[in-house]
């Protein structure tokens, strides 16, 4: 596995930020910008009121379950979804996450509501450049064997992120369609064996050069599942806000029966 450029400031790639329309739904230059690198950022998708909204549920999950004192950098809770739902579900729903996700898969896959959501919380100042990507859902490996796969992931993002090092994920445009072409020689099942694998893990593919995703309050970010990212620092400084995000792992129906496909043709899923 190549290792990423720590010291890189500055996208490799044209900016993931394309002018969101009106009506916010995904544009066809945002679309191909997602076949193509692998990730999209949709700016002005969640409203003031919304935005208080997601950062009132935030406030109270992390009251509930506050970090140590003293803690800084990375900090993640999972609240799970039971059969009566939760509040970060109904806040999926009403803010339009899955209508405007269904811009970029295709129009005979309906996307399934997630079953959870996870809350990444960085706090600065936190200095760290993450020295390669990560897959969702690798590790543990499940007990029957299928990795945990998905179609895309959601990123809401509740505080600014329009500069570098607040907190931004980091991500390596192109890596879905290098790591389909490799799972394609080697095998679906190579995901379901994450200590043969690279670091991460990750499968051992041209990284390239990664890039922050940017972005103001209230945008979402889509990546495609085999995007390879991870986490970047917060340089703060101290009173700085904390970066907030909440993600949610969205998969078209079917994928659990044809995960394999969808991981050796990475554009399986998705629209032209």
């Amino acid at each position: 596995m190549h290792e990423a450029n720590a010291d890189t400031d500055s996208p490799a790639v044209a900016h993931a930020t394309v002018p969101t329309p009106v009506s916010v739904a995904v544009a066809p230059e945002q679309r191909r910008f997602f076949r193509e690198q692998g990730y999209v950022v949709i700016p002005g998708v969640l409203s003031d009121a919304q935005l208080a909204r997601g950062r009132a549920l935030v406030d109270a999950i992390l009251a509930d379950d506050p970090p140590p004192p003293g803690h800084l950098g990375n900090l993640a809770r999972w609240p799970r979804f039971g059969p009566d739902g939760h509040p970060l579900l109904d806040f999926y729903r009403d803010t339009g996450i899955a209508r405007l996700a269904a811009g970029l898969v295709r129009t005979d896959l309906p996307l399934q509501d997630p079953d959870f959501a996870q809350l990444a919380v960085t706090i600065p100042p936190w200095q760290h450049w993450p020295g390669g990507p990560h897959l969702d859902g690798l590790t543990p490996p499940a007990d029957d064997g299928v990795p945990g796969t998905f179609t895309l992931l959601a990123g809401v993002w509740l505080s600014d992120q329009s500069q570098f090092h607040q907190g931004n994920l980091w991500v390596w445009p192109g890596t879905h369609l290098r790591t389909g072409a490799y799972l394609a020689e080697h095998g679906a099942h190579a995901l379901a064996r994450p200590d043969e694998l690279g670091p991460g893990p990750y499968p051992p593919v041209d990284l390239g050069t990664p890039t922050q995703a940017t972005g103001p309050a209230g945008s979402v970010l889509f990546a495609h599942y085999l995007l390879a990212h991870n986490i970047g620092g917060h340089d703060g400084p101290e009173d700085a806000g904390w970066r907030r995000t909440l993600y949610y792992r969205l998969s078209a129906a079917g994928h659990r029966e044809r995960w394999t496909t969808a991981v050796t043709e990475p554009l399986h899923e998705f629209q032209l």
